[in-house]
């Protein structure tokens, strides 16, 4: 980025970036949960190392937004030391894990709109958010085929399992629109070629959710109504809880070193 281009994106390319960091760390500490808890050996596995992928993207992406930023502040600072209304994660990644069903549903309506996100980003002229991009999009690349395969096992397994997925399904939904909303600072950055156009992904997230749901026996929710204001701090009350877990070892011993 040139000086020139610096003074005129920067600040907005740091909201940008922290909010993709903050997103999959939410979602990385809540895939921890899972761990030892897994409904098998295999799957308890398979959960702790998509939370490691998420949590490895985050630190990437928190790193870039704390260059960028340009206040001293690493990693860490942003993820341990910030409080929750300065955190801009999307309400669905911090939502509870409910049960196995839920995180599977989860898990994938956010690891595609992740896999069509990362795609695009891998253009950013962000040299550093381009790289992560690249190396983040082929771990998506697994997490995307791994729920849906649990997608398909679970809709078309026993009345429970696809009760239980549709549920989940259900309560989820209205979620989901902000993943495609932008403001006027995100038109900017996507205009000067360092963001993805995220409304341009949605048409093909619906299309591969549409086309899983269908193996799935799952039918698409009508809503009208779809949470939002994430990015601006607006959380549920579950994200509260979530941060005071995470961040107690880092608030409780301050500039220690492990």
């Amino acid at each position: 980025m040139t000086k020139e281009t610096d003074a005129k994106i920067r600040p907005a390319l740091f909201e940008y970036v922290l909010a993709l960091g903050d997103d999959r760390l939410v979602l990385g500490h809540r895939l921890s949960e899972w761990c030892g808890h897994g409904p098998i050996l295999e799957e308890d596995i398979a959960l702790a190392n998509l939370s490691l992928d998420c949590l490895g993207q985050a630190s990437g992406l928190l790193k870039l937004a704390g260059e960028l930023e340009g206040a001293g502040r690493s990693e860490d600072d942003l993820a341990y030391f910030r409080d929750e209304t300065d955190f801009k994660n999307f309400k669905l990644v911090e939502l509870p894990r409910g049960d196995f069903a839920f995180t599977i549903a989860r898990q994938f309506l956010f690891d595609t709109y992740s896999l069509l996100l990362f795609e695009q980003l891998q253009k950013s002229r962000n040299e550093t958010l381009a790289g992560i991009s690249a190396k983040s999009f082929k771990e998506v690349g697994y997490h995307v085929r791994h729920a849906a395969e649990w997608m398909r096992r679970l809709g078309d397994g026993t009345e429970e399992s696809h009760r239980r997925l549709q549920d989940a399904v259900d309560e989820m939904w209205r979620y989901t629109g902000e993943l495609f909303d932008a403001d006027e600072s995100d038109a900017a950055l996507v205009e000067a070629g360092y963001a993805a156009d995220a409304a341009a992904l949605k048409p093909k997230w619906e299309e591969m959710v549409t086309a899983v749901f269908k193996d799935s026996g799952i039918v698409p929710p009508e809503t009208a109504y779809f949470e939002g204001g994430s990015r601006q701090g607006q959380h549920t009350e579950h994200l509260g809880h979530l941060l005071a877990e995470m961040q107690i070892v880092a608030r409780s011993f301050p500039g220690a070193k492990w």
